[in-house]
């Protein structure tokens, strides 16, 4: 999205953003899901009904002192919907995963691609006609959809500690070790130095009502906010953990990441005479390659960054399916394995949807958007900005004040200050992406 809106002044909106709107709210999310060590709609249901209750006090004559209990409010019922919530998290996250399955099947057969030298030497049209005829040939997409959903489910079955723990500490200092070589690598590149003035020094003009709203948007949707998932692990936390410390790390490594993937793909560009302004899957795609294929050792460098993005793409799937299979665990008391084999497949049939939308039902619109393009603006623009608003809302409003400043532990002034940002100021601006996305 930064080539799309701007480069330097859709980063600072971004970063602004980032400290504005998406933490507080996530924020308020790990604390629902470490208050209610449950799932996303049992976490929800436990702490709405324990604000639908105060506290009277009466004397007990017989006892001759005064006792207290606890009294439902008369809207009491309506505290208990809430926790539809947590259900449309869980929706949104399976849905994404339906197509994200695909796009990253796509990483993997870049890195085969890569190292078979396909990318030495390419041209401007040859590396278009490489990725179209992918995207457009059904059966590769299948297998590659198929491979992708098939790790995730594994690494997901084998639990927390046996699957989720061990992935991460894996892949992640994986994914910095990449990101920090290919970096060094661009930071030897003639284009270097342009395209860091393209990334960090802002073009005022630029800065419009779009490149605001985009900014927020990617923001928002980067840290996962309103999927259910930051509910989830928030529910593994121990009490003695800072929820503020915990956010602010997560917040700050995937903020730093996505500026330090910019550093690597700018540079690489402008030395190349490369249109910066390419979006998507025509940046990363079909740019890179001819690129990576100019290069000295180009092939190698490539497999490297599509590795990456494999290793980027796995630990992103594993928190989509995750608040899902673990509700069918506790409210269905089933095995992790079981419902990671259950929730797979539901997930791969969804995929099918989507690869087709690349070939066969690529005609076949509904409301004007194929299935894939359906399901992206569907869970984007609506189920996770309004997930998100009305976590901001609950937390805010509804939750009562006590027990949010007891999980958060913090200084009263601190406090107060995230209290104006979750209540006011992150509502405000994710209603502005909700109806921007609407319009």
């Amino acid at each position: 999205m930064t080539s799309e809106y701007g480069g330097g002044a859709f980063v600072v909106i971004y970063i602004f953003s980032v400290l504005l709107i998406a933490l507080p709210i996530m924020i308020a999310e790990v604390l629902i899901g470490r208050h209610g060590k449950q799932n996303p709609v049992g976490s929800l249901k436990y702490l709405s009904n324990e604000s639908s209750t105060f506290d009277i006090k009466e004397i007990d004559n017989d006892l001759k002192r005064i006792k207290t209990k606890s009294q439902k409010y008369s809207n009491a019922d309506d505290y208990t919907n809430w926790q539809l919530v947590g259900w449309s998290g869980m929706i949104a996250g399976i849905l994404i995963l339906s197509f994200y399955s695909v796009i990253a099947g796509w990483t993997i057969s870049y890195i085969f691609k890569a190292i078979s030298g396909a990318f030495i030497g390419i041209g401007v049209e040859q590396s278009k006609m490489l990725f179209n005829d992918f995207v457009s040939d059904p059966e590769k997409l299948l297998v590659w959809h198929t491979l992708f959903m098939i790790l995730t489910c594994y690494i997901v079955s084998k639990g927390v500690k046996g699957g989720l723990e061990k992935s991460v500490k894996i892949l992640i200092p994986g994914l910095f070790i990449l990101l920090i070589a290919l970096a060094f690598y661009t930071s030897t590149l003639s284009g270097f130095y342009d395209g860091l003035n393209y990334m960090f020094v802002p073009d005022i003009a630029k800065i419009d009502a779009d490149v605001i709203l985009a900014a927020m948007g990617m923001a928002f949707f980067s840290l996962s906010i309103g999927m259910g998932s930051l509910m989830i692990y928030g529910s593994y936390l121990s009490d003695d953990s800072s929820i503020i410390n915990v956010t602010a790390v997560v917040a700050f490594a995937d903020t730093f990441v996505a500026i330090l993937a910019g550093v690597i793909i700018f540079p690489i560009v402008f030395t190349y005479n490369l249109d910066p302004s390419t979006a998507g899957p025509g940046l990363i795609f079909q740019t890179l390659p001819i690129a990576f294929g100019a290069m000295p050792g180009g092939n190698i460098i490539a497999a490297i960054f599509f590795i990456l993005l494999f290793f980027a793409a796995i630990t992103s799937s594993i928190s989509l399916i995750e608040p899902a299979i673990t509700y069918m665990m506790e409210k269905h008391s089933i095995t992790r394995s079981d419902a990671s084999i259950k929730l797979g497949i539901l997930t791969w049939i969804l995929g099918i949807g989507t690869i087709l939308s690349f070939s066969y039902a690529s005609d076949l619109k509904i409301l004007d958007y194929t299935f894939f393009d359906l399901l992206d603006n569907f869970t984007s623009k609506v189920m996770l900005p309004l997930g998100g608003l009305l976590i901001a809302i609950f937390i805010g409003f509804i939750v009562k004040k006590n027990i949010v400043y007891a999980e958060l532990n913090i200084s009263s002034f601190g406090f107060n200050i995230w209290r104006l940002l979750v209540r006011y100021i992150a509502p405000v601006a994710v209603t502005l992406i909700f109806v921007n996305g609407l319009i």
